[in-house]
């Protein structure tokens, strides 16, 4: 059977030192959108774009922590004993970080893999591929990755959580609209995910779409950062955690319309795709922050 799931959870971690510095940090800000805005223009050298682009004041988004290292995070999972899968079968369900304090501009850290759950949907089975990374002063960040893997179900494990919450019965606190770049899938896989289904269109229609489509976690990063502009004040050290499900995809060079609602220390977000009748994009979603 392709996935043992005793043997992915009883696996050893898989750990690897990784380093970055200011420009990793710049290169991905520039990736989800850092300083662009066709409404604005002088939003690459607004102040409050200069945080994610400019070295002597840069701070680091905390999706940053799903690149770092070139993201070989959730390779080093899927490589793991008792994984033995397609990888054309395999869809990024779904992705959590939580930060344990600001992350450098630059540093190093040991950053360890492993299976933490897997779960049986049926006709998919769900690896819950948990990275977790830490540099000499302790914990740096912990990231779950959810994977989907197509026809790998009905083995009889734990159906696992659902991850579906209702959305709110009231309209939301704010909507903002952040434009996708047509080349910013080209931009975004120089931090690391040289999937061609983002840049290759022929590879694209061999997936069953008419063109490349953005990184999934491209659309994570600029929600986060929406999210912080719009509600914390543009200050990345009050994030705690940011959980999100994939629901669906974005074409480069469409809008995205986040969704906000506040309550205490939380951020419920929703993401759609304007061009394509509010198309679903991102689904419960979830900010934590100080």
């Amino acid at each position: 059977m392709p996935i043992d799931a005793e043997k992915a959870l009883a696996a050893e971690p898989r750990s690897t030192r990784i380093s970055w510095g200011h420009k990793d940090v710049q290169l991905y800000h520039l990736g989800i959108g850092a300083g662009f805005d066709p409404d604005r223009a002088d939003a690459a050298t607004h102040p409050d774009e200069l945080r994610y682009t400019l070295e002597s004041r840069l701070q680091v988004l905390p999706s940053f922590a799903t690149v770092a290292g070139a993201g070989m995070g959730v390779v080093g999972g899927l490589s793991s004993p008792g994984i033995d899968i397609d990888l054309a079968a395999v869809l990024h369900g779904g992705q959590s970080v939580r930060v344990h304090r600001p992350i450098p501009v630059s540093g190093s850290a040991v950053q360890t893999s492993k299976v933490a759950a897997v779960y049986d949907k049926g006709k998919a089975a769900v690896l819950v591929l948990r990275t977790e990374a830490a540099d000499e002063e302790g914990p740096l960040w912990t990231n779950d990755a959810q994977i989907y893997v197509r026809g790998e179900g009905g083995f009889g494990g734990e159906r696992g959580p659902s991850e579906r919450v209702a959305r709110p019965a009231i309209a939301p606190d704010h909507i903002v609209r952040r434009p996708v770049r047509p080349d910013q899938a080209l931009l975004y896989r120089l931090s690391g995910d040289w999937n061609p289904l983002h840049a290759d269109p022929e590879f694209a229609a061999l997936a069953g779409f008419d063109r490349p489509i953005l990184h999934g976690l491209c659309t994570y990063g600029m929600t986060l950062k929406a999210v912080t502009d719009t509600v914390l004040g543009g200050d990345v050290t009050r994030i705690r955690s940011c959980r999100t499900r994939f629901t669906g995809i974005v074409f480069p060079g469409e809008t995205l319309r986040i969704e906000m609602w506040t309550a205490g220390n939380q951020v419920r977000v929703e993401v759609k795709a304007v061009e394509r009748d509010n198309a679903p994009v991102l689904g419960d979603t979830f900010v934590e922050h100080s």
